[in-house]
C-alpha cells in the first residue's frame, strides 16, 4: 500500500508520526481542506503528467489551476495528465492519494510558486485519507524537486 510506502520514506527522518490518517476521505482538495479544518488552497494538490514518455508531477496550491501557456513555455509541449490507469503504474500512488514522496524511480518533481505564499501546505501521503504538514521549506527539502517552476494561472 503506498501509504506504507510514504510512512516508511519518512521514518528515515524520524517524521513518520507526522503523517496524519482520517476516517473519512481527503481525496479532492475540498475533501481535504474539509478534513484538515484548513482553507483550500493550503492543500498542496500533486497533478500528474507525461512529458515524452516520462512521468512527472506538479505541486501546486488548492486554488492552482494549470496555465497551459506557461506549462508549455516552461516543458516546450502541452499539458497531457495522465490517466487514471496511469498514475499507479507510473507514479506509485493512486489517485487521491498522489504526492511527491516515495515516488517510482525516474519521476520528476516540480514546485510551482503558487504555494509560496503559505507557511505550511498539507499534501496527501499516498492514500485517499492521509496528509501531512509540511512548511515550505520542509516540502522543498522532502519532495527533491528539480526546481521552483510558474505553470500556474495567476502568479
Amino acid at each position: 500500500m503506498a501509504i506504507e510506502k510514504v510512512k516508511a520514506y519518512f521514518k528515515q527522518y524520524s517524521m513518520e508520526s507526522r503523517v496524519l490518517e482520517f476516517d473519512v476521505s481527503s481525496a479532492t482538495v475540498e475533501l481535504a481542506a474539509a478534513a484538515l479544518h484548513c482553507e483550500p488552497a493550503r492543500i498542496a494538490k500533486t497533478l500528474s503528467f507525461l512529458i515524452d514518455g516520462s512521468a512527472i508531477l506538479i505541486v501546486t496550491a488548492g486554488d492552482a489551476k494549470i496555465d497551459n501557456h506557461k506549462y508549455k513555455t516552461q516543458f516546450a509541449t502541452k499539458a497531457k495528465m495522465l490517466t487514471p490507469e496511469e498514475v499507479e503504474t507510473l507514479i506509485g500512488h493512486a489517485i487521491g492519494g498522489v504526492c511527491p514522496f516515495a515516488v517510482n524511480t525516474g519521476v520528476s518533481v516540480y514546485l510551482d510558486v503558487s504555494l509560496k505564499r503559505f507557511e505550511t501546505v498539507f499534501p496527501a501521503c499516498g492514500s485517499s485519507n492521509s496528509a501531512i504538514e509540511l512548511t515550505i521549506d520542509e516540502l522543498e527539502q522532502y519532495a527533491h524537486p528539480v526546481s521552483w517552476i510558474d505553470v500556474c494561472k495567476n502568479w
